[in-house]
Formats: structure tokens, sequence, C-alpha cells
């Protein structure tokens, strides 16, 4: 990609339109526009029931953002769109210019039938607009909404095109932003956006070549303009606002869509070269790309509308050499749809430190039923381990030359994993001393082994290994454990093996203390683990009889070893228990004596009640009073049974609460009878 030493117009306004990108920490950090954004755009845009999304400016938002979403929306919805823009644009009389604009560009998206006759009102008067403001708004709404009429195959010529671009240019800044009017004191970047884009307009509305010197001074004017961007650390660049009234101030993304579309729009129509610096390009495409799902509907609209990129992706970064993997490389819009014919070649590969492995230029094959480019990774002759890939792409049709811009390389980060091969495997012990080796075992460490060995405090464990790259290079593993674990006590010990280190080395004699002086056997266990290492493994190597010197008095204790904390889980150990003898019971006779003794109460108070003479001569007969008497009655008897209950039953609460209730009851039907008897005996007594 071109620098500071310039691009073309065209070339200009399909980076930032159309553009093929290709920077590293872009490429990497984006995929393909997801459903997910259209169902934010779906629901940032909701539709009244008139059809429209709010005031027309919203409405001409939500049609094209869902045009270049592919979001389906009903005929019936469609269909009040248009009549809403219809409407606005048969009162072209008493309708303001940013209505008109809006209106034609609804129409234009939803290709609505409007009469010819009524786009020539309309063209009568935005023209009128004109001549009368030196508004910048109102330039732009008019001379956009002509511009939008003619894009839709009507024929509007603009009169007197130089005066109308010198009109917009008056407002231009010696900064490159632009005042909103002649009495503005101070100027802005966004309205720098829209003045471009009338601009354009009035180029394309022209009747005959606008002045060749005007439109160099305003390529000026996008260089300066560009000179006021501003950044962030990651190379992401953004316009923003200097110095603007609060109810004037838009936005990042606001601001920076505008200008985008300002400058795209007047590279369009403009010959010759914009000296824009491409890291700003690609840094202003990186800011939109960083949006993500946006929060609002003109964020929305600004992000799809103004920025759709082609993107560079891998489908898969990690790569085997045993299975021999395919490189396969994506190239498809931002929104997922097909890029045009286009070629991808690999002309450079780094490794982890920056070091060029290969430069030679390797064009990968299409595949076009998957739509992505591939390539055998074999012949690039890369080892496991972490590599930059450094691609470019270049169209195959001249053509699209001037509709995508593949300018600049694309650096993707890739991992590569292998089987890594392991011999010259040895295990001994040596003297502390001298150094000679008194034993030595030969291992293989593919597979568990069993060596026996045994030593003193003052010899030293020796462990030696070598482990190579599918390509035979030394291999340095990220992780190497040698554990050692006493059989008795459960005590763990774990060695960092140096992954550089070709023999390894244990010196008991410092690690006495360490060991806890625990002497017996140990089982030795080699740990060799790695991201690029497809056969990492675990392996019991056998065990060590270590004889090391009694514990002093004040030596460190071994730790109590962790309780598993399932293990209460597992089966309990049987309990024996022997339950005891019952107790003597008392003779059947005595038993059923006392018995008789408990039911004497009630053989007394049934005598009680013969020798009073009880009798129902008193008992009401009025159906009232002796529904009252009969109730009261049963109350008593259920008190009696509730006392039956509670002897062989229930416990005593239980019969405390029943029996709270029975005596409420008792005490209601009790009174009304009683009651009922005293007025009786008392009429008697009076008579």
């Amino acid at each position: 990609m071109a620098a500071a030493g310039g691009l073309p117009a065209s070339a200009t306004l399909l980076l930032l339109v159309i553009a093929a990108v290709a920077v590293a920490p872009l490429a990497s950090a984006v995929r393909p526009v997801s459903d997910a954004h259209r169902s934010a755009a779906a629901e940032l845009f909701a539709a009244s029931p008139d059809g429209s999304f709010g005031d027309l400016e919203t409405t001409y938002e939500a049609v094209r953002t869902f045009q270049i979403l592919g979001v389906e929306k009903d005929k019936g919805l469609i269909g009040k769109a248009c009549k809403f823009a219809a409407e606005k644009l048969a009162s072209s009389s008493s309708s303001p210019a940013k209505d008109l604009f809006h209106a034609a560009r609804i129409s234009g998206v939803l290709k609505c039938s409007v009469d010819s006759g009524v786009y020539d009102d309309v063209a009568t008067r935005l023209k009128a607009v004109i001549k009368d403001t030196n508004s910048l708004l109102e330039l732009y709404y008019s001379v956009g909404g002509l511009l939008s009429i003619k894009e839709q195959g009507h024929n509007v010529v603009l009169p007197d095109a130089d005066n109308t671009f010198h009109a917009i240019k008056a407002l231009s800044q010696s900064d490159g932003r632009w005042r909103y009017d002649t009495n503005s004191a101070e100027s802005s970047t966004f309205a720098a956006g829209i003045a471009l884009e009338a601009l354009s307009a009035v180029i394309s509305l022209a009747d005959s070549e606008v002045d060749s010197s005007m439109i160099a001074v305003v390529k000026n004017d996008i260089v300066k303009l560009f000179d006021t961007i501003k950044s962030y650390d990651d190379g992401t660049f953004y316009f923003d606002e200097k110095h603007v009234d609060a109810a004037e101030y838009k936005g990042p993304i606001t601001t920076s869509a505008s200008v985008v579309r300002g400058v795209t729009s007047f590279a369009a129509v403009a010959s010759g070269k914009l000296n824009i610096p491409g890291e700003k390009i690609l840094g202003l495409a990186k800011f939109f790309l960083g949006i993500g799902l946006p929060g609002s509907a003109k964020d929305c609209f600004n992000q799809i509308e103004v920025f759709v990129p082609l993107v560079l992706s891998l489908p898969s970064k990690v790569f085997s050499l045993t299975s021999k993997d395919q490189l396969k490389v994506e190239v498809t819009t931002v929104f997922g749809s097909a890029a045009p014919p286009l070629r991808v070649n690999l002309v450079q590969v780094l490794g982890s430190d920056s070091k060029v492995i290969t430069t030679e230029t390797k064009e990968l094959q299409f595949d076009l039923d998957n739509n992505v480019h591939y390539l055998d990774i074999a012949p690039l002759k890369i080892d496991v381990g972490k590599y930059s890939l450094v691609f470019e792409i270049s169209l195959q049709e001249q053509e699209h030359e001037t509709i995508y811009a593949t300018g600049g390389t694309n650096t993707e980060a890739i991992f590569v994993t292998g089987l890594i091969k392991v011999d010259k495997a040895e295990i001994g012990i040596s003297d502390n001393d001298a150094g000679t080796v008194e034993s030595v075992q030969k291992i293989d460490l593919q597979k568990d082994t069993s060596v026996s060995l045994s030593a003193n405090h003052l010899q030293k464990l020796r462990l030696s290994f070598q482990l190579s790259t599918p390509l035979g290079k030394t291999f340095k593993p990220h992780q190497v454990f040698l554990k050692l674990k006493h059989d008795e006590s459960k005590v763990e010990h774990l060695f960092v093996v140096p992954g550089s280190a070709r023999q390894f080395k244990i010196d008991f004699l410092g690690l006495v203390e360490k060991f806890y002086y625990l002497s017996g056997r140990y089982d030795l266990e080699l740990a060799v683990g790695d991201a690029a290492m497809e056969n990492s493994f675990l392996r019991a190597l056998g065990h060590i009889e270590l004889d090391l010197p009694e514990a002093p008095e004040k030596a460190p204790k071994p730790p109590a070893q962790a309780v598993d904390p399932f293990s209460k889980f597992g089966p309990k150990k049987e309990i024996s228990h022997i339950f005891r003898s019952p107790e003597k019971r008392p003779p059947k006779e005595l038993s059923f004596a006392f018995t008789g003794l408990t039911l004497l109460p009630i053989v007394g108070f049934l005598i009680g009640l013969m020798r009073l003479g009880v009798n129902l001569k008193n008992f009401p007969s009025l159906p009232a009073p002796a529904a009252f008497a009969s109730l009261f009655h049963a109350g008593i008897g259920a008190v009696l049974l509730l006392y039956v209950l509670f002897w062989i039953k229930l416990d005593l609460f239980t019969t405390l609460k029943y029996l709270s209730f029975l005596g409420v009851f008792l005490v209601f039907v009790g009174h009304r009878a009683l009651s009922y008897l005293s007025s009786t005996s008392a009429k008697q007594k009076t008579a």
C-alpha cells in the first residue's frame, strides 16, 4: 500500500468502502458479520404501524442498513415506507430540503414507483433552495436530493455548478474542517464530511467539467483534514470534534463516518491522487470493525453503510505435521459474502523470533466448492512451534481494480504441532565426589518401565534423554517434571527439569531435610509436555531405595497427607451390634389387675349416675333447644373419646389442640342449652 506518496482517488474510495483489509492486527481480530448484527439491526430499527421508523432520516437509515445486511422485510412494510416517502415528495412545495433529500433516498433504495412529474417538482424546489441559501446543511440536502433523483434514472442537471461549488468551498477552513454557514464561529469535522459529499454531488450534477484547480484545492483540504485525525496506541484512527457546542457534538463514530463518506464520495468523482497515508486508512477500518455490535440505530447505520471490507482469515490456526494438515485461507466480505476472483500468495514465513524462514512465494490453490484457498504445509519445511505467515492478495480481473483495493500484506499467526522423537534415555546413580557412575540403565520412554535403583545420601540420581523435532532439531519442551513419591508416607517431591538440559541430576546430600530423613522406597515418575508436542507423556520409571541418615530431634516432620474429600462417600466399615436382652416383664395376672383398677373410676361414675337418679325429664322438647342440648352431650362424648385417643395414639400437644376447639364448642352450645333450662325453671316458679 502506498504511504504518503499518494493513492489513486478510486483506490482511496475502495480502501475506505470496500477495502481488502491487509494488516495483521485487523485481520486477526475480524470475522464476517454474523447473524447477531442482523438481529441487532432488526431490534434497533423498529418500524411503527405506518411503515416508518420514526422520521424520514431514520427510515432511510433503516432501509439502507437492511439492504446492505440482506435483512428481509415483508412487502407490506416496504409499501408503507414507500407511501411515507411518496407523500413527502408529493408535497414538495411545503417540505424542507432535508425531508425531500431523505424521501428521495428512501425511494431509491426501495425502488418505489414515483411519478416523473413529482420528481420534476422536487428538483425545481431543491434548485430554488440552492440559489437562496448559504447554509452548508441546506446545500448538502439540496444537491444530495438532486443526485438521488438523477441516480434513479431522471434527467437532472445543476445549472451554474461552479457557483454552487464555490459557495460550499467558501465555508472551508485552513485546517480542512468546515463551518455550517457564514455566521458560524466554530468549524466542524462532521461538517467537513457532509461538505465533501455535497461537492462530489455538485461535480456529478454539473453539465460541464468543474474547475480542476478548485478540485485540487479540495484535495489539499482533505490532506489537512487527515492531519487532524486522532489515534489509539493499537493503530486505530478516528475523527472527533475539537471545539463545538454540546448540541452539535456527534461523537467519534458519526464524525468518522461523515468524513469517510465525504472522502469516498469525492474520490469517486475526482481524478488524480489523494495523498492520504495508508496506515490512517487502515486505522479507520480498524476503528469501524472494532465497534462490534452497535448500541444504537445511528451507530449501526454508520458502521454498516460506511464500511464493507474484505477479510482474510484462517478457519484454523493450529496445524499438525503428523496428519499433514493443509493451510486454508478464507477471503470474504465482512458480511460473509463471497469475494471476487483473486489470488492469495504466501510471500514470507517468519519464526517466533521474527527470523525469516522462507521468502519463496507460493500461490494457494482455490477450492471452489468450499470457497477456500489452500496450500500443503509440508513443502514449507517448517517445524513445530509458532510462525507468522505473510499473505498477499491480488485480483484476477482488471475491472475489479476499480471496485476492490488489495494493497499491503496480511500477517497471520499459526501454531504447528508434531510428534517429538524421544531417544537416548538413561537413568542411573553416580558418586557425589568423584562423579563416577555406579549403575546406569537404558530406558524406553515410549512406555512405562520398572527400573530398580538404590542410593544413599552421598550419591546422585542422574536422568538424561534427548528430544528431537520431525525435522531433527533439538526440541526444548515447555514442562518437564520428575516426581519421587515415598511409598510408606505417600509424601511427594516434585523436581522441575530444565527443558534445555540434556542431563538432570538430583543431589540427595542437599535434600536430606527436604526428604524429611525418610528412608525407604520412592516411586519415580517423569512428565514431559508441550503444546507443540503431540505425544506428551507421563511415564512410570520404576523405584529407588534411599538410605538416608537418622532424623535429628528438631528435624521437620513430614506433612499430613490430604484426605480425599470423596472418601466419606465410600463404603463404611461394617457395624457389629448385639441388642440387650429385654427386661423381665411382670406376671400377666398383675397386668390385668392394674387394668381393672384403671376402669374403676368409670364404674364409680356409672354407679353415681344411677344413685342420683339421672333421667331425661328436663330434656328440651322444642327443636332448637333440643338441638343445642344434643350437641352439648355429643361434645362431652367427644371429649371422652379424645381422652381415649390420647391414651392409645395422640401426643399431649395434639390432644390439647383438639381439646381447645372442643372446649369453645361446648361453652357455646352448653350456654344455650342451660339458658333454656334456666328460663323454663323461672317460668315454672312464677306459675
